[in-house]
């Protein structure tokens, strides 16, 4: 029997018109993006956001940098949108040209308008147990675990990937639902003995295919986050194949990148709510 699908799209289309109730309670939320350079990925990325913003009844501000702009500029920026009482959140477009310490940028972000959720602040609140502002593909993925009841307390879970922005959020926020968890990365050994363990299995790893059908555990939850563009068209970091040994599946594409900027949209009312008191 194939897996279920975890049909992204239509959980992130439900997730973003309570979103634009929200904004309308509100008064209004006004979330500024900051794009250093012309990278054509990140631009992509920045239009997509402001297209759901503005969809949901956001103000967006679309700050538009040069490559060559130094350091302390870039910050003087930041502190401006920090300091602006029409802002809500603040997005910096990752990554950064050459020459920019992403890190102190980052740091640089007002914890309660980091929309992101990269802050130390708020990754330590998360670390902690209290978290308030969460990685949007991290929420993305629990919001879809939750939505097709996926039971995590007592489930063994293992997340391959170990990136600030995805792996480790993810994995805290498994082991905050009762799961027990094991993270594996580049330098994992034997990745298939710990993936075949897997009652939920979180592939963030960046590498189109590297879990086949044979490192799956009959009947697991496979969530697939990870999006390569090859010649075939976008693949995941999970090999198809994965839909006749799972008990559920995310698409790719379909499944969590929706689920992304949908959370992201949330996380800029979080802001506006934080800031309100």
């Amino acid at each position: 029997m194939a897996a279920m699908t975890m049909d992204g799209r239509a959980l992130a289309e439900r997730i973003r018109a309570e979103v634009t109730e929200e904004v309308r309670a509100l008064g209004g939320v006004t979330l500024a993006t900051v794009l250093v350079g012309d990278d054509v990925a990140s631009d992509i990325y920045i239009r997509r956001k402001h297209e759901a913003a503005e969809a949901a009844g956001f103000r967006a501000h679309d700050l538009r940098l040069p490559a060559t702009i130094s350091e302390p500029e870039l910050l003087e920026r930041v502190a401006a949108l920090n300091a602006d009482e029409e802002v809500d959140a603040v997005l910096v477009q990752l990554p950064l040209p050459d020459g920019i310490d992403e890190a102190r940028v980052i740091r640089a972000v007002d914890p309660q308008k980091d929309v992101d959720g990269f802050h130390p602040l708020n990754a330590g609140e998360l670390l902690l147990g209290r978290p308030r502002l969460v990685p949007a593909t991290a929420r993305g993925v629990l919001a879809l675990l939750h939505e097709y009841r996926v039971e995590l307390d007592g489930a063994r879970a293992v997340v391959v990937g170990r990136s600030a922005i995805v792996g480790k959020p993810v994995a805290q926020l498994l082991e905050q639902a009762n799961a027990t968890v094991t993270i594996c990365h580049s330098h994992t050994r034997d990745l298939d003995r710990h993936t075949l363990d897997a009652d939920v299995l979180v592939v963030a790893a960046g590498r189109a295919g590297i879990v086949s059908p044979d490192m799956i555990k009959v009947g697991a939850t496979v969530i697939d986050v990870g999006i390569s563009r090859t010649e075939a068209g976008l693949v995941g970091d999970v090999d198809p194949g994965a839909a006749d040994v799972a008990s559920h599946l995310t698409p790719v594409p379909g499944g969590v990148g929706p689920m992304t900027i949908a959370c992201l949209l949330q996380n800029a009312v979080v802001c506006a709510r934080l800031r309100r008191g």
